[in-house]
């Protein structure tokens, strides 16, 4: 069976590679006569290729609930943090796929050397930022968020930094939560349990549904950083192990009725 996860795992590896050169270059030579969201939506078709490969090449099938919470793609104006369960590269591709607004992700500089996958990265408008370099770091992104904000752009963040195994948390960071309350818009907890199909770190995929649970808005205004992200960070660990049980059997066995 491993033979074969690792088989279709080469391919599906293979596909990205094929795919994202061509479309690396046309996008870069797009900049140079359009930008904002006329860019970001041709982009954003490799990830839909990504995906496709994940779906047909893999077997990784996403299963969505909660979408009715998000701003509808009429509402143009609507602005929202999201913060999200980091355990993939799967979910840093797909949730541009999916979400009816442009997305923004704050993501470190270094991604932008990434040959033609981060050169068009850095032709979009998102927040790249020096990890090293905190208080600078923080004034971007609260700089730009602001003004992606007034646009209607939707930040989308991390707040645990980078990917956790599956069945494991990671330390909350409040940048998210400051960003919602600096720019004075709700906050939007999503979970996800991609590691189940694509774990960190490795690229041997396993067939399989992720999960995708999007929470309600919680609104910022008169909200404390931490107190925010302490609220995100339970519905979010509350709502993985809710999704994928298996993956965490010390909160699987307490909730069980007791003989």
């Amino acid at each position: 069976m491993k033979l074969v996860w690792a088989l279709r795992s080469l391919l599906f590896v293979l596909w990205m590679a094929a795919t994202v050169v061509p479309w690396g270059l046309l996008m870069l030579v797009l900049s140079i006569f359009i930008r904002g969201e006329r860019l970001y939506w041709p982009t954003m078709r490799w990830l839909r290729m990504a995906m496709w490969g994940s779906r047909v090449i893999c077997g990784i099938v996403p299963r969505v609930q909660g979408l009715e919470h998000l701003p509808t793609a009429a509402e143009h104006r609507r602005a929202v943090v999201l913060a999200c369960k980091h355990q993939s590269t799967w979910e840093t591709f797909y949730y541009p796929t999916l979400m009816p607004h442009p997305l923004a992700y704050v993501f470190k500089r270094e991604l932008l050397y990434v040959p033609f996958f981060g050169w068009a990265m850095g032709r979009l408008d998102m927040i790249h930022i020096d990890r090293s370099k905190r208080a600078e770091a923080w004034n971007k992104v609260a700089e730009q968020g602001k003004r992606l904000a007034a646009e209607g752009i939707w930040v989308i963040m991390f707040p645990e930094g980078t990917r956790t195994p599956r069945g494991q948390q990671g330390s909350y960071k409040s940048g998210a939560s400051r960003l919602a309350i600096a720019t004075g818009v709700p906050i939007v907890p999503i979970a996800a349990t991609s590691a189940r199909c694509w774990p960190r770190k490795s690229f041997l995929l396993r067939p399989g549904i992720v999960d995708v649970s999007i929470g309600q808005p919680i609104d910022s205004t008169g909200r404390q950083p931490d107190e925010l992200m302490r609220e995100v960070e339970a519905w979010i660990e509350a709502e993985m192990r809710r999704l994928d049980p298996e993956a965490y059997p010390a909160a699987a066995a307490a909730s069980s009725p007791r003989s």
